[in-house]
């Protein structure tokens, strides 16, 4: 025998002692995976019964001086803590313009100003102000706000109800809802907004100052009268109607139209969850809708509804629990006639059309004209005075700011460096915690099942965290003693990660594969993004759960074995799961392995992403301390290993 062939001989006998023992069928593996161990509504019903059971009641007390003051402390911590978070403060605080344009002919008995203000700087809002020819004494004054219409301001029934104000002697505004009408724009998509959340200032702010600088040019006008002040809108301006009147005192007439429901019935009624601006973080601990509501009192309030509304808000389950709420506050001031409710049945429809509009003209009537005549409620005909968008049209200047660019502006300076050096690894990791608002939880094992597969070792699994939480898993044994147990977590969930897993099970890996909170087979059935709002809504976090599940499960498993535990991560969001939990526990873990991570939380503004992408990601004030360099320093000694999936 040659040398060569001897070489040749052994190099063939080295590789089988170094090959795999035995092949897994990726098949089967695959089966496994894909085998369903909940049922596909648990997860929705899981995620109703914990956020209903986190938002704040109510109660208003005992007495009208206990409801004064649990009014002003409400009001201010939502005004503190909810909406003027981080630069917020300093957007409230600033000067803004407002610029008057030309006027144009309106109907008989009015003219139309236009004009454009600023929100915050360099964030322009186009209005018009429908203005009564020949004012003498002063007028009431009225915002009309709209909600999820592209043609915003030109809205017909929109233009209708300012021009039935200006006939009837008071200064209407109309303005463009961000986002509606002239404002639509990418940029300004409302689920973006939660960019700006993530670098620890309030998207919300925006919305509130768009409104609280209209009230503030209104009343500005020579003729306004501060004590006749009205505020209107149909959904999303049903929206901005409550929650700005509630909190603004200047307001005193308010008629929200189909536009919120307290927060325990969205829990309940999908159609009713709301859009970011409508389910802010944390609003939902510190006050509910109908909290809201009743702060309305003994204000002129009323409340309209819709039999039919196929939209959102229906009458039959969103107009009771307000009115029980804010009910008896009005009877504390004596003032019970103050609060009215109206439920349309023409069309019945999602409308603010004239069945509705004319319960405004009386409810205007009656407290700004002292005029309870029935017949001085019907609208005044004025379908031959609309005006088209163009005609409308409000100039504005270029580059001006919106959601996407401001978050962009504000990612530039963080995270913020100062104080950071000084803090110890146990105090970054308890502002870490604080930021997850993390809880410690107890993961137990309640079911365990043998799959039907014929060469591999495999069990469905359910895991239950905490009292509030079924997760899915699958665990995977090899034929040898597992030389370490590896988690598995993956952004579409365990069933695509079948080439991984199989992977690691020839590696001599024990794999478990589970499917943390919104992921995979724990997605929630019905518009899962909006009740990840929700989540961050009542005060919890949509990451912390998902990283206290994770931890919660390594630590079920620390107390039966001693191999060491790894983690796989499969995409950016359960890439950030994981890295978080290794920060918060690196003597928990071997070794963390992610497959398409983020390189920096930058890249969830950089790239646009938006709360349908993942509401984990727009995890309140993260960016402002944090970032996936100091994550992996935290993690240390854990071996970090990154790599894109195409380099597979």
């Amino acid at each position: 025998m040659s040398c060569r062939s001897f070489q040749v001989q052994l190099l063939m006998a080295f590789s089988v002692l170094i090959t795999p023992v035995w092949g897994v069928d990726r098949d089967e593996v695959s089966a496994s995976l894909q085998h369903r161990e909940i049922d596909v509504e648990l997860p929705l019903k899981e995620v109703r019964i914990f956020t209903e059971s986190l938002v704040r009641r109510f109660s208003p007390g005992d007495s009208l001086e206990e409801w004064n003051q649990q009014n002003e402390t409400t009001r201010q911590q939502v005004l503190e803590n909810v909406v003027f978070r981080g630069e917020a403060k300093s957007w409230r605080d600033a000067e803004t313009q407002v610029e008057w344009l030309e006027r144009i002919p309106g109907g008989p008995g009015y003219s139309i100003r236009k004009l454009r203000y600023e929100a915050i700087p360099n964030v322009w809002i186009p209005a018009l102000l429908y203005e009564p020819d020949d004012l003498s004494d002063k007028a009431p004054v009225v915002l009309n706000v709209n909600g999820h219409d592209s043609k915003g301001k030109a809205a017909d029934y929109k233009q209708i109800r300012c021009i039935n104000q200006a006939k009837r002697g008071m200064l209407a505004l109309n303005v463009e809802w961000i986002g509606m009408g002239q404002l639509k724009s990418d940029g300004f998509s409302h689920y973006r907004s939660n960019q700006i959340d993530l670098c620890g200032t309030s998207g919300l702010a925006i919305h509130y100052l768009a409104l609280s600088r209209a009230i503030d040019l209104l009343l500005e006008h020579p003729h306004a009268d501060p004590d006749r002040v009205a505020v209107t809108g149909l959904s999303g301006g049903g929206w901005q109607t409550i929650f700005f009147s509630a909190l603004d005192p200047r307001i005193t007439l308010s008629n929200p139209v189909a536009g919120y429901s307290s927060y325990r019935t969205r829990a309940v009624h999908v159609s009713d969850l709301g859009d970011s601006e409508q389910t802010p973080v944390d609003l939902a601990m510190i006050a509910d809708y109908t909290h809201l509501t009743a702060m309305r009192a003994p204000r002129p309030t009323l409340l309209t509804f819709n039999a039919l509304d196929q939209c959102c808000f229906k009458a039959d389950h969103a107009l009771e629990p307000l009115k029980e709420a804010a009910l008896p506050v009005y009877e504390l001031y004596g003032q019970k006639q103050n609060l009215r409710t109206h439920v349309n049945h023409d069309p019945g429809t999602h409308n603010f059309e004239r069945e509705n509009r004319e319960q405004l003209y009386s409810m205007l009537n009656t407290h700004f004209l002292n005029d309870d005549r029935p017949e001085s409620a019907q609208e005044i005909e004025s379908e031959d005075e609309l005006k088209t968008s163009d005609e409308l049209f409000v100039p504005l200047p270029e580059q001006t700011d919106d959601f996407h660019s401001i978050a962009m502006k504000l990612q530039s300076q963080l995270p913020r460096e100062a104080g950071r050096a000084e803090l110890s690894s146990d105090e970054l990791r308890s502002k870490l915690r604080e930021l997850l608002k993390l809880e410690a939880v107890d993961a137990k094992l309640v079911q365990s099942s043998p799959l039907p597969t014929a060469s591999i070792s495999s069990s469905g699994q359910r895991i239950r965290v905490d009292h509030h939480w079924t997760l899915p898993a699958t665990e995977f044994t090899p034929h040898k003693e597992p030389e370490a147990l590896i988690i598995v977590i993956a952004d579409e969930g365990r069933a695509q990660a079948s080439e991984e897993v199989a992977q690691q099970l020839e590696a001599g890996r024990r794999v478990l594969a589970v499917d943390l909170f919104s992921h995979g087979e724990s997605t929630i059935s019905q518009r899962d993004f909006l009740y990840g709002l929700l989540v961050s809504s009542v005060g919890q976090r949509p990451l912390g759960i998902q990283v206290a599940q994770l931890l919660s499960i390594v630590e079920m498993h620390r107390t039966e074995t001693e191999a060491p535990i790894e983690l796989l991560a499969l995409g950016p969001k359960s890439g950030l799961t994981v890295l978080l939990a290794a920060a918060l526990h690196p003597e928990y873990f071997d070794r963390v392995k992610i497959v398409d991570g983020f390189s920096s939380l930058k890249d969830i503004i950089t790239r646009d992403l938006q709360i349908p992408d993942g509401p984990e990601l727009f995890c309140f004030g993260l960016l402002e301390t944090f970032d996936i360099p100091l994550f992996r320093d935290m993690a240390a000694p854990v071996k970090i290993i990154e790599r894109k999936a195409s380099a597979e």
